[in-house]
C-alpha cells in the first residue's frame, strides 16, 4: 500500500503543480486586466469565459489519450502508445481549426444581452487569443503521454515557465515595453498566444531530443497507410472515451454558469461573495484534479497489467490521498477565511462588510465541498483509467443538475437561505456523486476484466 501511495504522489505532484500554475495564469490575467479598467476587465471576462469553456471541452475529449495511452504502456505495447499520441495529435488539429474559427468570430456570441462596447473590447482579446488554441490541444496530448509514460516532472517545468512568461509578455505587451506597441487588452490575449505555442513547441523539441522517446515516432507524419481499421478503431476509441469527458466537464461548468446568474439576482453583494469563494475553490480544486489525472494514470497502467487487485488499490489510494489534501485545504478555509478573503477586497472597508460576512460563511460551506469534489473528481479519475466515461457523465448529470441544482434552489431560493442554501445545494450534489463515482470504482474493480 505504502508503494503505491509513493507511486500516487510521484505522479500527483508535479501534476498538481502543473494545474496550479496554469490556473494562476488566469488568475494573474484577469489581475492585469483590472490594471487597465473597469470597462477592460469586464470586456475581458467575456472573452475569457469562451476561450476557456471551448478549451476545457475540447481538451476534455483528447484528454482520452492519457487512460488509452496508460494501458498500452502497461501492458508494454510501445508501438500501440506511439499511434494514439499519434492519432491524438491529428485529432487535436482537426478539432483545433473549426475551434479557431469559432473563437475568432467569437464576439457574435456574445451580442445577445450585451453592452456593444464590452463586446467590441472582448473580439479584439479573442481575435488575439484564437490562435492559441491549437497549441494549447497540442499541449494536452503531449502532457497526457508523458504523464502515461511516468514522466510528469518536465510538464511542471514548461508550465511554470510558460506562466511566467505569460505574465511577463502580459506587461510587455499591455503597455508597449521595450519598444512594442502599447495594445492593451489585445496585448494580453496574444501574450497568451505566444505563451502557449512556446509551451508547446519548447516540449515538442524536448521530446524530440529524447532517445527515449524516439520509440514511440508520436512525430512521425500520418500517411494513407497510416489509417487500417486499428488505426480508425483508436479514433474511435478516443471520441468514444473522450467525448463523454467532454460532455460531463460542460455539464459541471454549465451547473456553476446558472448558479452564479441565480445568484446574481440576489445582489451585487451576494454575487461579489459568491466569485471570490468561487476563484478560491476553483484554484485549490487544482490539486484534486492533479491526484486524478496521476489516478487515472496508475489505473490505466494496472489495467494494462492485467492486474485487478493493483488496480483497485491504486484507485483507492488516489481517492483517499484526494480526501485527504481537499481536507487539509477545508480547514485552512475555516481557520483564515478572512486572510483569504483579504487578496481579493479590502476587509477593512466598512462598505465591504457585508461583502466579508457572507463570503466567510460560503468558505466554510466549501470547506466541505472541497472534501467530496476531490472524492468526486479523483474517482471519476480512477473511471477513466478503466476507459469508463459513459455512465460517469450521466452520473454527473444526475448529480449536479437534478440534485445539486434543484436542493440548492430549493434551499436558496424557496426557503430563503440564498447563496448559502445554493452553495449546500451544490455540496449535497458533489457528496452524491462522490458517493455513486466511489461504489462504480469499487464494482467495476470487483468485477472488471
Amino acid at each position: 500500500m505504502f508503494s503505491e501511495v509513493k507511486k500516487c504522489l510521484v505522479l500527483a505532484v508535479p501534476l498538481a503543480a502543473a494545474q496550479l500554475a496554469q490556473s494562476a495564469t488566469g488568475f494573474m490575467d484577469t489581475v492585469m486586466m483590472g490594471w487597465l479598467g473597469s470597462q477592460t476587465i469586464a470586456s475581458g471576462a467575456l472573452g475569457v469565459t469562451i476561450f476557456s469553456f471551448c478549451l476545457l471541452i475540447v481538451t476534455g475529449i483528447v484528454s482520452a489519450i492519457s487512460p488509452l495511452a496508460a494501458q498500452a504502456y502497461g501492458a508494454g505495447n510501445r508501438e500501440k502508445v506511439g499511434t494514439i499520441v499519434r492519432v491524438g495529435l491529428g485529432i487535436s488539429l482537426v478539432l483545433g481549426i473549426p475551434v479557431t474559427l469559432l473563437i475568432y468570430n467569437g464576439g457574435a456570441l456574445l451580442l445577445l444581452g450585451q453592452d456593444a462596447n464590452a463586446v467590441a473590447l472582448a473580439e479584439i482579446y479573442l481575435r488575439a487569443i484564437a490562435l492559441g488554441f491549437i497549441p494549447a490541444l497540442g499541449f494536452a496530448v503531449l502532457k497526457s503521454f508523458l504523464s502515461a509514460l511516468l514522466q510528469p516532472q518536465l510538464v511542471m517545468v514548461t508550465v511554470v515557465l510558460g506562466t511566467l512568461l505569460d505574465i511577463t509578455a502580459n506587461y510587455v505587451l499591455m503597455f508597449g515595453k521595450l519598444g512594442f506597441p502599447a495594445l492593451g487588452l489585445a496585448g494580453i490575449g496574444w501574450a497568451s498566444t505566444f505563451s502557449l505555442w512556446s509551451t508547446f513547441i519548447a516540449l515538442t523539441v524536448y521530446i524530440c531530443n529524447q532517445p527515449r522517446f524516439a520509440v514511440y515516432g508520436i512525430f512521425r507524419p500520418l500517411s494513407r497507410k497510416d489509417f487500417p481499421l486499428e488505426h480508425r478503431r483508436i479514433i474511435g476509441e478516443i471520441f468514444h472515451v473522450g467525448l463523454p469527458i467532454g460532455g460531463l466537464i460542460a455539464v459541471e461548468a454549465g451547473l456553476f454558469t446558472v448558479v452564479t446568474f441565480i445568484i446574481g439576482k440576489l445582489g451585487t453583494n451576494a454575487l461579489a461573495a459568491h466569485q471570490i469563494a468561487l476563484q478560491t475553490i476553483s484554484i485549490s480544486f487544482q490539486i484534486a484534479l492533479g491526484i486524478s489525472l496521476s489516478t487515472t494514470v496508475r489505473v490505466g497502467q494496472l489495467v494494462g497489467q492485467n492486474d485487478l487487485l493493483a488496480t483497485r488499490l491504486a484507485g483507492y489510494v488516489g481517492i483517499a490521498i484526494a480526501g485527504l489534501s481537499m481536507g487539509v485545504v477545508g480547514i485552512t478555509f475555516w481557520l483564515v477565511p478572512k486572510s483569504i478573503i483579504s487578496l481579493y477586497i479590502d476587509i477593512s472597508d466598512p462598505n465591504n462588510a457585508d461583502v466579508v460576512a457572507l463570503a466567510v460563511k460560503l468558505l466554510g460551506v466549501a470547506a466541505i465541498f472541497q472534501i467530496v469534489d476531490g472524492v468526486q473528481v479523483t474517482a471519476g479519475g480512477a473511471l477513466r483509467g478503466l476507459k469508463d466515461t459513459r455512465i460517469p457523465m450521466l452520473i454527473g448529470i444526475f448529480a449536479y443538475w437534478c440534485v445539486g441544482l434543484f436542493t440548492g434552489y430549493t434551499f436558496g431560493i424557496s426557503s430563503g437561505y440564498g447563496a448559502i442554501g445554493l452553495w449546500w445545494g451544490l455540496a449535497i450534489g458533489l457528496a452524491i456523486a462522490a458517493i455513486i463515482m466511489t461504489w462504480r470504482f469499487s464494482k467495476k474493480t470487483t468485477n472488471h476484466g
